[in-house]
């Protein structure tokens, strides 16, 4: 702790929170940070903040919420505001799991749309929402009777298809806001009361959508709005009754905690996705979610397990026989499991060879997958830096001249700019690093 303080505490009950946490200020000050990051803010408290706070100054309210969660975290309970000596920033933010799945997705696209300030501070990403609940009964919900048809599911099937493929070509930056506007006007209005045989399928295209709103969300480094897409993907595909989209969404959560940095709720997440699955499933589809137990497991570093479920997703890839692109499962192919296998070693440590997986990766992308080939290729450069080829990672970054400027990617940016970082000390003037430094930076700022 602390030397003796020169300023009587104004704020015991935060005081007690410390001390309840049993960490020194500089730590709880790094949590908090931690927090900010993952959604996407900087914070630059410190210390020197948290004693500041301890004689009465209030922070900024917008950043109050990522404190409480912070100090949720640390302490093992809910926390609020005012128990940490702060008014309440606004309303209590209400559990994802609750209330009507339709009117939480109608909310998030309003906001989504209109208020990017109310999804950065009420739309925080926290751990109590990856707490899975037992299967809930529908909800009920208000509306005229309307029997739902076949075209109106086509219809947003094949809207959902055109904006996967604007996704993967310019990344979740891009249109974005048109799935929001799309979702809210054409999409939940037919959920509403809606009777008829038609019913599960129109809830599985919902359901789909929103993922897709969440995956958009999560590459625009958007972390709580993604997170809580992501689960009312869920709770729309329980509606239905849908194994495969009620995997893929709580896929999407697992794939978020790992590059968030929460190994272990990601895999409680990676093997809810495969629990989710029944025998009807194809190959493809089991082999999509044995690629996310792999990844889960390497991030928590539990080799053996890892190295099992990449064993399964590829007798899984081998033995699948239906096309990829007539499954709603990203396409999941060879390329994709090469990439699956190339983070899993890498997060195992055996970089060279999770290297030669991501080339193998990038090498089989299809041209219509821009976004993925720039994502993995970045990545490809960070593993070839980490084993101190400085040069060698400057050319894979100047390869990608062509497609950054075309992308429009936090998650890309994110990687790009660990790469300056990393590579700082060999920026020498006329060096193949200092023209990828200007490369990223024309394409990050």
């Amino acid at each position: 702790m602390p030397a003796a303080r020169r300023h009587p505490v104004a704020n015991p009950a935060l005081q007690a929170a410390i001390q309840a946490a049993q960490l020194p200020y500089a730590r709880v000050a790094q949590a908090i940070r931690a927090v900010g990051a993952e959604n996407g803010r900087a914070m630059y408290y410190d210390a020197a903040s948290i004693a500041h706070w301890l004689t009465g100054t209030v922070p900024n309210a917008a950043a109050i919420p990522a404190i409480v969660e912070a100090f949720t975290r640390l302490l093992g309970r809910a926390v609020t505001a005012p128990e940490l000596g702060w008014p309440d920033p606004g309303p209590v933010a209400v559990n994802p799991w609750d209330g009507d799945p339709v009117a939480w997705v109608t909310r998030l696209g309003r906001d989504d749309m209109l208020n990017r300030r109310t999804v950065l501070t009420a739309g925080l990403y926290t751990l109590a929402a990856l707490n899975l609940p037992p299967t809930p009964a529908a909800a009920a919900r208000a509306g005229q009777p309307r029997r739902a048809g076949g075209g109106d599911v086509e219809r947003i099937r094949a809207m959902t298809a055109q904006f996967a493929d604007a996704d993967s070509l310019f990344g979740g930056g891009h249109a974005r806001t048109a799935v929001a506007s799309y979702l809210v006007a054409e999409v939940t209005p037919l959920l509403h009361g809606t009777t008829g045989a038609a019913r599960p399928a129109l809830f599985t295209a919902a359901s789909q959508l929103a993922y897709l709103a969440g995956f958009m969300a999560n590459d625009a480094c958007m972390a709580g709005l993604a997170q809580r897409y992501y689960i009312q993907a869920v709770r729309l595909a329980d509606e239905a009754g849908d194994p495969v989209a009620k995997a893929t969404a709580l896929r999407g959560l697992a794939l978020q905690a790992v590059e968030i940095g929460h190994p272990d709720r990601a895999v409680h997440l990676a093997e809810a996705a495969a629990a989710a699955l029944d025998d009807s499933c194809p190959p493809r589809v089991r082999a999509w979610m044995n690629g996310m137990r792999a990844n889960a497991y390497a991030a928590g570093g539990d080799t053996r397990a890892a190295i099992a479920a990449l064993t399964q997703a590829e007798g899984q890839v081998e033995r699948a026989e239906s096309p990829p692109e007539s499954q709603w499962t990203g396409a999941y192919r060879r390329a994709s499991l090469e990439h699956d296998t190339g983070t899993t070693l890498a997060a195992l440590s055996d970089l060279a060879t999770g290297e030669r997986h991501m080339v193998d990766s990038i090498r089989v992308r299809r041209g219509g997958e821009r976004r993925s080939r720039v994502l993995i290729t970045s990545r490809l450069a960070g593993m070839q830096l980490r084993q101190r080829r400085v040069d060698e990672a400057a050319a894979t970054v100047l390869g990608m001249r062509a497609d950054l400027p075309l992308v429009s990617s936090a998650r890309v940016a994110k990687e790009l700019s660990a790469l300056r970082a990393g590579w700082t000390g060999a920026r020498s003037p006329g060096s193949r690093v200092e023209e990828a430094d200007r490369l990223i930076a024309s394409v990050t700022r």
